[in-house]
């Protein structure tokens, strides 16, 4: 019979990408209550800078590294600052993401007025929408992810052991509406997932992602809610679809982040895409 530690955190680095973000930080400072080093990387060094105070003033150890995942050359020096100050990593999460509104259309299907030279002020239908924006949104969740699996994932190899978790979305699984950059490159991202578990299970790597439901942050909350707290039209089709009645909270994903990291209670796990969804793609809303 395995005996499982309590402690198998302890002492060993994270590097959480996207760490500034509601749902990463909030499992940055759980890894870091469980004894983890933290490496906290982001573009926005002020966001990161809270996240470390806090985990600090809680007795933990926090090193937050500006850097822009999508550039090869800043995760470089990221990685190497994270060696330098914190020791060989042992884990990487790949939270980095997101979307941006001139990528998301404001209709659900087709409508010939898109195609108008008059169209209605305000209305951006799939061949109204700036390419630019698309790509940068396409960037950021597959290379954003699939740049720091490299550079960190390189230092993992040679050790011969540790765990890459992705972030991946219900996008992954169903192309919601409105949102084809962001559903194009979250399925992507579970492709990627599988294909890079196969690669490095030489190495002693497991690969696996975890696809949040429906979790509020500073972007979405004005997509799915009201000023007075209400439910829009979509916040309203969501809770058709989740079982559970209710959004996430971001503390329910630790959980399973601490489990899929975890060698000695997932050693046999990888390839794998877990969902955190209160039920949403088991639910049809029929």
């Amino acid at each position: 019979m395995t005996t499982l530690s309590s402690s198998f955190f302890t002492g060993k680095v994270v590097v959480v990408t996207g760490a500034g973000g509601t749902l990463c930080s909030a499992i940055a400072k759980d890894l870091a209550a469980r004894g983890a080093k933290v490496a906290l990387l982001g573009r926005t060094l002020g966001s990161l800078d809270r996240v470390a105070a806090t985990i600090t003033a809680a007795g933990g150890v926090a090193l937050p590294v500006e850097c822009d995942v999508t550039d090869v050359e800043a995760v470089e020096r990221a990685r190497a600052v994270v060696a330098d100050k914190l020791g060989p990593v042992w884990f990487l999460l790949n939270g980095a993401g997101g979307n941006q509104p001139d990528a998301i259309t404001t209709s659900i299907e087709f409508t010939p007025a898109e195609l108008s030279p008059d169209k209605p002020a305000g209305l951006r239908g799939f061949f109204n929408l700036d390419l630019r924006k698309f790509e940068d949104v396409v960037k950021i969740n597959t290379l954003g992810t699939v740049i720091p699996s490299q550079v960190f994932g390189r230092e993992l190899a040679a050790l011969g052991r540790g765990s890459i978790l992705n972030f991946a979305s219900m996008n992954s699984h169903r192309p919601l509406t409105r949102v084809a950059a962001y559903a194009l490159a979250k399925a992507g991202v579970v492709n990627f997932t599988q294909w890079l578990a196969v690669y490095l299970a030489p190495a002693g790597i497991r690969v696996n992602a975890i696809a949040p439901g429906f979790f509020l942050n500073e972007r979405n909350v004005k997509i799915l809610c009201t000023p007075d707290g209400g439910l829009t039209s979509r916040g309203q089709n969501v809770m058709n679809h989740t079982p559970m009645k209710r959004f996430g909270a971001a503390a329910e994903l630790c959980g399973t982040v601490r489990w899929l990291l975890n060698d000695e209670e997932a050693r046999f796990v990888t390839g794998q895409t877990i969902n955190v969804d209160g039920g949403f793609l088991a639910s049809t809303g029929v």
